[in-house]
């Protein structure tokens, strides 16, 4: 049932929409989630613990019997594991990260619960950010379906799945907002815009979460990175980040209050400073903000080393000074460092950090063990025969494949080329990534592998008629010239009826620690595309990526383009359907695609200035870069379909909206196209005059909706004061009256149709 309302109100969501929910059973429901139980005994035992067993309830490690992407680092042979079992019996340990599975989860269970003093069980903790076995689109891509209830479900898959690996606590959702596409880590997130990442951080949670905490089919969220850790100058990863209170409240901080209204009992700290502060030892963001004035009740945890790092900041002056600072600033739990139990039992003894403090982190922490269920059943998401038993199931794949092709924008279709005949036709599939098991699941896979992926050969052979009608040709590397690629590329090319060029860049080019200062197609590439397009034939270019691009040459002047991100286990099957018409493409654009990387950071919602291009002119001594408008090249919100859409009546149901009313606007929105399509109809509103200056278009509700060959729909939204609401000069939210452009349109730069309304005191 409360899936039911969540993913009703999913679909159509500004600020006015969002009070409503805010107020409903659903949002009730997820408040008693999100409220941190604090039973009597965990009293008791915190009474009955040492100081050094309370900083090990602080203290979060690397399995050191790894699994997955850490099998290289941490092999199971390890001689590390030993010692990580006797640090368990030691009461050493919180919990582990990043483990292999039940079998590893059943050995240090039993050394916790059985041999420990106290009998405290351990919780295990992984990277699962877009999918445990069965692997899903990467979250930038999933937002592109403007789905939240996608990702609720996909979410409760890789739950399902994990939960029955062992384990109990997610890293994820990344609620980062990310307005600098050279930023490696915006793969992880929701975007650039703070409603659409609000609307899916929220939808994730509830996925991995569900109703019940003890459930052994779901786990712990992890609200991350917080905060404002995609705002890093440069784009650059681990960067400083440098903002007014006023950009952080209106823009980053509201996709980590979405996830934690939504019952995330967990959040990480990141690693960026704020405003000179590290995340990690600010007390304001942690403390003040987190805790005082959201209410929030859970533990934080550092990142990765986090505590340690504010040494290097120069933030403090050894060990010892991050473990107090981080600690007093609210940072409940670190990972990985070993600071907390190396120096917070002599900081307790000193008097520099008040045991009641420790006492109350300690609480958090084993309340939140508690209410997983692990002090009544340490082994309840522990079983190697559940685990085999849940992975990769095909209802699971099904989904994968389904996420997958709502994943898939369509930038371009000049001349109706796309959809492909499933017959008659030779199709050359050239590039890097038109066949083979790489580079298919994405970035930040812990535990799935390229290896249980369909590529996009084998998809594609699949769909069509006469196998015998592809060729698939490499052409070159991803970075790299293959002697002779370019001509048996040509070869293919002058051969077939149509290319598909299957280019973009490796899942090693998109993550942590992947900021790119130029956000193009590696050269080879490229060339590549150029000598294909010498050959006259129609081109359709599939690009893999992990982040908008600024594209080029002959892969911009293709006739049809298609952005389809890593797309996980099922990436072959989701990019045939949409490339022969068994699904029409019904993705939007999270993220802008610049015209040149040096448009970076680029956004839709910009200021206007005080001096405006007129676009598409190119006026002098106006805000633009020299040669080029201050556009997108493919805006936020663009996504075509097989079918033709056209906007048309505009209505609004009166001239002006009083404080404490509403006012509804309307469009009917036609497909005169002879295939089905679905179109995300998106709302925007711009405030004309304000005390502070607004951006020249904010996103504010979006409805997706299904158009049969021929049908129209008139899509209402209704407007409220709150979806008017900004941080005035005071920073807190205010509404002042004056006059607001209103448009329905398929996109942030597109016209759409377009009126004005009055609000009034």
């Amino acid at each position: 049932m409360l899936d039911t309302r969540i993913s009703r109100r999913a679909a159509l969501m500004g600020a006015g929409a969002a009070a409503a929910w805010l107020a409903s059973p659903a949002r009730a429901l997820l408040q008693a989630a999100g409220r941190m139980e604090v039973p009597g005994f965990v009293n008791d035992l915190v009474g009955r613990m040492t100081l050094e067993e309370k900083a090990g309830q602080l203290s979060l490690m690397a399995s050191a019997w790894g699994g997955g992407a850490a099998a290289a680092l941490n092999p199971p042979s390890d001689s590390n594991f030993p010692k990580q079992l006797e640090e368990t019996r030691q009461g050493q340990l919180t919990g582990v990260f990043n483990g292999n599975g039940a079998r590893m989860a059943r050995i240090m269970q039993t050394a916790a619960v059985k041999e420990s003093r106290l009998k405290i069980p351990l919780i295990f903790a992984a990277d699962i950010i877009h999918g445990h076995r069965t692997i899903f689109p990467v979250p930038l891509a999933e937002v592109s379906s403007f789905e939240p209830e996608l990702a609720r479900r996909t979410a409760e898959v890789a739950a399902f799945e994990a939960a029955g690996a062992g384990i109990d606590w997610n890293f994820a959702p990344m609620c980062d907002v990310a307005r600098d596409q050279r930023w490696g880590r915006g793969v992880e997130g929701g975007g650039e815009d703070p409603l659409l990442g609000s609307l899916f951080a929220a939808a994730r949670v509830h996925g991995f979460q569900g109703s019940d905490f003890k459930s052994n089919e779901h786990f712990l969220a992890c609200v991350k990175h917080f905060a404002a850790y995609g705002a890093a100058e440069a784009g650059l990863d681990y960067n400083t980040v440098d903002i007014s209170e006023r950009t952080l409240r209106e823009v980053y901080l509201r996709p980590y209050k979405a996830g934690f209204d939504a019952g995330a009992l967990s959040a990480m700290a990141s690693f960026n400073e704020i405003s000179g502060i590290p995340a990690t030892g600010n007390h304001w963001l942690l403390t003040d903000l987190l805790r005082g004035e959201w209410g929030f009740q859970g533990f934080v945890v550092s990142d990765y080393t986090g505590d340690e790092e504010m040494i290097k900041h120069g933030y403090a002056k050894d060990g010892r000074d991050a473990a107090r600072i981080a600690f007093l600033a609210g940072v409940d739990m670190s990972m990985q460092s070993g600071l907390y139990r190396m120096y917070l039992p002599d900081l307790v003894r000193s008097g520099e950090v008040p045991e009641a403090t420790l006492n109350t982190s300690v609480r958090r922490v084993l309340a939140a063990k508690h209410m997983l269920g692990l002090f009544e059943d340490p082994f309840r998401r522990i079983d190697e025969k559940r685990e085999k038993s849940r992975s990769m199931l095909p209802r699971s794949r099904a989904v994968a494949r389904e996420s997958g092709r709502k994943s898939i924008v369509l930038l371009k279709n000049e001349g109706d080329l796309l959809p492909l005949p499933r017959s008659g036709k030779k199709i050359a599939l050239i590039g890097p990534f038109a066949s083979g098991q790489h580079d298919l699941v994405g970035p930040w896979v812990v535990y799935g592998s390229d290896a249980n992926a369909v590529s996009l050969e084998t998809g594609v052979r699949a769909a069509v008629a006469d196998k015998n009608s592809i060729v698939a040709v490499e052409g070159s590397k991803v970075e790299q010239p293959i002697p002779g690629g370019i001509d048996q590329a040509v070869a293919a090319a002058q051969a077939a009826d149509i290319v598909v060029l299957a280019i973009g860049e490796s899942q090693g080019m998109s993550g942590e620690a992947q900021s790119r200062a130029d956000i193009v197609l590696p050269k080879p590439q490229q060339d590549l595309a150029e000598a294909v397009a010498k050959t006259g034939k129609p081109i359709v270019v599939v690009l893999k990526h992990g982040r908008a691009l600024a594209l080029e040459g002959a892969v911009k002047d293709a006739p049809a383009i298609l952005a389809t991100w890593f797309l996980g286990t099922e990436t072959g099957n989701s990019i045939a359907d949409v490339l022969f018409g068994a699904y029409s493409p019904s993705g939007r654009l999270p993220a802008s695609f610049p015209h040149l990387s040096g448009q970076q950071p680029y956004f839709y919602a910009h200021k206007t200035t005080g001096r405006p291009n007129p676009d598409p002119k190119l006026d002098d001594y106006k805000a633009r870069f020299r040669g080029i408008t201050n556009t997108a090249l493919y805006p936020f919100g663009h996504g075509l379909t097989y079918g033709k859409i056209a906007y048309s009546d505009f209505a609004i149901s009166g001239p002006s909206l009083p404080m404490t009313g509403e006012i509804s606007v309307s469009a009917r929105v036609t497909n005169s196209g002879k295939r089905a399509a679905e179109e995300v109809v998106q709302l925007y509103i711009h405030d004309r005059v304000g005390s502070v200056t607004r951006p020249v278009r904010e996103l504010k509700a979006f409805r997706k909706v299904k158009l049969e060959p021929g049908q129209s729909e008139v899509v209402r939204f209704t407007l409220k004061r709150d979806d008017l609401l900004f941080y005035g000069v005071a920073n807190t939210p205010t509404v002042e009256p004056g006059t607001f452009d209103v448009w329905i349109a398929p996109s942030a730069e597109a016209e759409g149709v377009h009126g004005t309304f009055q609000l009034t005191a």
